[in-house]
């Protein structure tokens, strides 16, 4: 059995959670509060973060090791492709989501507006939460641009790199912080990715004190 130790709404555990749907690989969930620093939990990751993946008798952490690890295991079907400059622009891509996007815009929406609630780590800073809806402007436009020269993100395939950027975008559209509109090619991009089967336990999660809107599970948007 493969146990995924993650939070719900934390982008880095929905690219391992994606990526192994994908590769229709059964996995547990245990939901970590993981800012509790519980001893266990610590013992099994001392960085304390999540998400942290039990398989094949050891304990992984940090999700683009994870997600490279999955991808060697089981490499069908592919998430990476094979040529060396594609694999460039997947990485560059999963970095940029993981690294940019999120200091830009995640963490100044969704850390937020959320994970200070849920952590009682005090109120939302209205500075970081204006900051980080300029930014996904900027991002949203970068990801159009691609679009408009490729069927996916990487290229003409689905690859880890459009897994990595709807996790971060799935959060956000939980709590309604993504403007569709800005879009219709970053619209359509999701709309595609989001009725893949693989993203249908991400659309039926539920945090308590956040109701989804109703457009969140909706496949037609």
């Amino acid at each position: 059995m493969i146990r995924l130790y993650h939070a719900p709404l934390s982008p880095f555990c929905r690219k391992i959670r994606l990526s192994l749907a994908e590769k229709r690989l059964e996995v547990e969930l245990v939901e970590e509060r993981y800012w509790e620093r519980d001893a266990d939990f610590m013992r099994r990751n001392p960085a304390g973060k999540v998400p942290v993946l039990k398989m094949d008798g050891k304990l992984l952490a940090e999700s683009a090791a994870i997600c490279e690890y999955i991808e060697e295991q089981f490499p069908t079907p592919s998430l990476m492709p094979q040529a060396p400059e594609a694999r460039y622009e997947v990485r560059r891509l999963v970095s940029w989501f993981d690294d940019k996007f999120h200091h830009e815009v995640t963490s100044k929406l969704l850390y937020e507006r959320v994970n200070k609630k849920i952590t009682k780590a005090g109120y939302p800073d209205s500075t970081n939460v204006k900051a980080g809806a300029k930014a996904i402007k900027f991002h949203i436009d970068y990801m159009a641009w691609l679009l408009d020269q490729r069927r996916w993100l990487a290229g003409d395939v689905m690859t880890l790199a459009d897994f990595a950027a709807a996790a971060h975008f799935s959060a956000l559209d939980y709590i309604s912080d993504v403007d569709w509109n800005r879009s219709p090619t970053v619209k359509d991009w999701y709309a595609k990715i989001k009725s893949r089967p693989a993203f249908r336990s991400i659309l039926v999660d539920q945090v308590s004190g956040f109701p989804p809107p109703q457009h969140y599970a909706d496949l037609d948007f």
